[in-house]
């Protein structure tokens, strides 16, 4: 008996696939979130220079551009953001608590920032670990549905999207990640992620996404 052919090559598609966008949000993607908070702006400029600013003229950017054409594609939209459950952060793993990544339920913190803010009727999922597939129920929600094939971008590469990624990919998901529409706190981290990532996921940039769903976008409208 034949095999069939399995490839990670796969594009998206209308009806089976989303974009599931990491962690964009104020605490760790806004200049005054609480990643920076008690660092002077020399300090922020060596600690952070590098990162704040591929995101802010590289990923953001990227990002509406990839959620645009996904909502004309009629593309599911799906945010993460860290933010515990309770006030005080109980709830959270314990790598979160140790590392001090504790976002209170409700906080500024843990919205997603403005320049990409979901639609009304878009779901945002908090989680208190860096996979959102261990922290959360995501993968019933995306089966729910509908979804096999996932587009996912955000922060950080090497860190929390890395994770989904792999885990993604272990629950029986497609998955494209968008690399420039990702940052981590340094090109390093960032390009070495994407290298060990190589063997679970196919890499595409948001020009490659966006002409990709150019069919979609005609046959939604």
């Amino acid at each position: 008996m034949s095999t069939p052919s399995l490839t990670r090559d796969l594009p998206l598609r209308r009806g089976i696939s989303a974009l599931l966008i990491i962690d964009v949000q104020n605490f760790c993607c806004h200049r005054d979130g609480g990643l920076f908070a008690g660092h002077n702006p020399a300090r922020i400029k060596s600690e952070f220079g590098s990162y704040l600013g591929r995101l802010e003229s590289v990923v953001i950017p990227n990002l509406q551009r990839a959620i645009g054409v996904c909502r004309e594609a009629g593309i599911e939209v799906i945010y993460t953001t860290i933010e515990a459950l309770t006030a005080d952060g109980r709830d959270v793993s314990l790598d979160y608590k140790i590392s001090q990544l504790i976002v209170p339920k409700g906080a500024w913190d843990g919205q997603v920032i403005d320049a990409i803010t979901p639609e009304s009727d878009e779901i945002r999922i908090p989680k208190g670990a860096s996979s959102v597939f261990i922290a959360t129920n995501i993968a019933g929600i995306l089966r729910n549905l509908g979804v096999e094939r996932l587009a996912i971008g955000g922060v950080m590469t090497d860190q929390c999207v890395e994770s989904a990624v792999r885990d993604a990919c272990d629950s029986g998901f497609l998955v494209t990640l968008v690399h420039d529409a990702c940052a981590a706190l340094s090109a390093e981290r960032h390009t070495n992620s994407l290298k060990a990532l190589g063997g679970y996921c196919r890499q595409i940039d948001t020009d490659a996404l966006m002409y990709e769903l150019k069919d979609a976008v005609t046959t939604a409208t």
